[in-house]
């Protein structure tokens, strides 16, 4: 039917990269053989999705035994198909260590970035991103840390992931290049980057938006209950119709309508379902669709 309000076109990240609507989010990429892992991300490939999406600390849940362990699963699916680096925006995140928990110190960021360089088997990582505040870090001294990484070609970009808008703008003021991208959990079952100033700051800025749980963790693919209002799964249900797809695209669909252009970071592990969420890309949604979800998902009519 055509795109409605999700623009069709490949995300820039920073500077020369572009990505895909949708992206393949690496929190699971562990606890399975060599093989399954790689037809993923062959899959993912096949359907556009370029942008994999990991993190040092993956590894300790959905099976995994070890920090680190998504990223090393995912560098020996590369180093067995060198062809495949060159296919793919690489993106991960560092400044969680268990226990601390948050340390974006510029020791600790340097020596997390260069040790994710060795499980991820990679000369550069293309987008940097530091997966939540540290509130005794400075922003000078992570951007210094930052721009260090950059001059000595480690990375490509630099983003964030769970930030504030004030967050964010400490941050860009001491970097002497933009925040290429945004990592906000974003859904129609959590809204919040609608109206606190994320996705605005994002548009203002040119970083794109990267959405993490566009699922709410898989309960928007179940439908109503654990926490999903049954209104917001009637009118997920009743698009999914008339689209011809399931209410887990649709949900993806609404959160590439939003005009700062999000890309959508799916997290299955199943190559199935990858191929599922993809009838996302497809999908016409208008304004009346989007403000249907809204006002089912907050319970309220708009004003």
């Amino acid at each position: 039917m055509g795109s409605g309000l999700i623009d069709p076109a490949p995300r820039p990240v920073g500077r020369g990269l572009a990505v895909g609507r949708l992206g393949l989010g690496c929190w699971r990429f562990v606890a399975r053989p060599d093989v399954e892992l790689r037809e993923l991300v062959e899959t993912a490939l096949e359907l556009g999705m370029n942008l994999m999406d990991t993190a040092d600390v993956y590894g300790l849940d959905w099976g995994g035994k070890a920090f680190g362990e998504a990223e090393a699963n995912l560098g020996r699916v590369l180093a067995a198909a060198p062809s495949l680096r060159d296919q793919i925006v690489l993106a991960t995140k560092g400044g969680i260590i268990p226990a601390v928990p948050y340390d974006s110190g510029p020791a600790a960021i340097t020596a997390a970035c260069e040790a994710s360089l060795r499980r991820l088997g990679c000369d550069v990582i293309d987008l940097y991103q530091i997966h939540r505040p540290d509130l005794f870090t400075h922003p000078a001294a992570l951007a210094e840390a930052l721009a260090g990484l950059r001059e000595q070609g480690k990375i490509r970009e630099v983003g964030v992931s769970n930030f504030t808008v004030s967050q964010h703008e400490a941050l860009a003021g001491c970097l002497p290049f933009p925040i290429a991208g945004s990592q906000p959990e974003f859904s129609a079952l959590h809204l919040a980057p609608l109206r606190d100033g994320l996705l605005d700051w994002c548009m203002l800025h040119g970083a794109a938006p990267l959405a993490w749980s566009p699922l709410a963790g898989g309960r928007l693919a179940d439908g109503a209950g654990a926490g999903v209002p049954r209104a917001l799964a009637e009118v997920l249900d009743g698009l999914a119709e008339r689209e011809s797809a399931d209410r887990a695209a649709v949900a993806l669909a609404f959160v590439l309508a939003h005009p700062s252009r999000p890309v959508a970071l799916v997290g299955t592990q199943r190559p199935e379902r990858l191929r599922r969420a993809a009838a996302a890309l497809s999908m016409h949604l208008d304004r009346s669709d989007v403000y249907d979800i809204i006002e089912a998902s907050e319970g309220t009519p708009l004003p």
